[in-house]
């Protein structure tokens, strides 16, 4: 597969049961292929877009020191402001070439899960920073528990199988700044190639090129949406969740031509994440004897935190 596939959401939220099928099926393929689609008919709306962008440019072009006023280390970077060249992927020592933020979960009538989340960290110089990050992060997370009902339809579970494990989930908007290069980067990439942790990933701003997906015979091809469209891939959760009937693919951000080096990249991924307490043991229905069980029983959080501990982020 040589192109990321594009579907429309309001195909499965119509009334039609053909029509609604017709989307399950294909997100169905298209995450057991390739694990990407460039998704159309969201909850977005575009003066949110456009509103959350032009709070994000705000915040980065803050004197660094003002930004690094906003960052908790001893949280292991999963609220607020996480500082450039921090992050690395799995197995790799250079940093990679960006800055960012993190918004996290704002809990509903469940004190237990208040207490174990970290607080949101407000930014007060910026009015509308923290609103528009939480009207974004609902709308995202609103658009997401709508895929994994697709999903469970496919994998022949219950169509609410997953609501009550990303209701107050553990999840992150992560608005991202590549800032322009300044010097040869020396083995550093904007994003160095990795899969995701979490069960889907749902990213606003891959609308230029920059992020690549690994097919599956290893090529990697660009991944481009269109304006309207979020690009939304499987995590390791759901590979885990699944016994790699929906595939995490490979992907990366890579530093643009020497002459786009004086230029910014924004983009905005939403890590939906279970609470921390789901099971990813692999469903018995992904179990055959062509498809023997690849993963130990694990849960959302114990596989977490093994995570965080390989990204550098927490003490190992």
């Amino acid at each position: 597969m040589n192109k990321i596939p594009s579907v429309n959401l309001s195909e499965f939220l119509s009334n039609d049961p053909k029509v609604k099928q017709k989307f399950v099926d294909e997100i169905g393929e298209a995450y057991e292929t390739i694990g990407f689609v460039a998704l159309k008919g969201h909850f977005l709306d575009d003066t949110l877009v456009d509103t959350l962008y032009s709070e994000i440019k705000k915040f980065f072009d803050l004197p660094t020191a003002q930004k690094q006023s906003y960052e908790v280390p001893e949280i292991g970077g999963q609220r607020g402001y996480v500082s450039f060249g921090k992050e690395s992927a799995k197995g790799r020592k250079e940093g990679d070439l960006k800055e960012f933020w993190h918004f996290g979960q704002y809990v509903q009538d469940n004190p237990e899960l208040e207490a174990e989340y970290p607080k949101n960290v407000e930014v007060p110089e910026l009015a509308e920073f923290n609103k528009v990050g939480k009207e974004t992060y609902k709308m995202l997370e609103k658009t997401a528990t709508y895929v994994l009902r697709a999903l469970s339809i496919h994998l022949g579970l219950d169509e609410f199988y997953f609501d009550n494990y990303v209701h107050n989930g553990n999840s992150i908007l992560r608005p991202i700044h590549y800032p322009p290069i300044q010097e040869e980067p020396k083995n550093a990439e904007r994003a160095a190639a990795h899969g995701d942790i979490n069960l889907i990933t749902l990213l606003m701003g891959a609308q230029g090129k920059g992020l690549q997906v690994q097919n599956h015979d290893g090529d990697w091809i660009d991944a481009i949406a269109n304006p309207d469209e979020l690009m939304i891939n499987v995590g390791d959760m759901l590979s885990r969740h699944t016994n790699n009937k929906l595939k995490s693919t490979i992907h990366r951000v890579v530093n643009p031509p020497r002459e786009l080096w004086g230029t910014s990249r924004y983009s905005i991924p939403f890590f939906l994440h279970p609470i921390s307490a789901m099971k990813l043991n692999v469903l018995e229905d992904c179990i055959d004897a062509e498809h023997p069980k690849q993963f130990d029983d694990i849960t959302a959080g114990e596989y977490l935190d093994q995570r965080i501990k390989e990204l550098g982020f927490a003490k190992k």
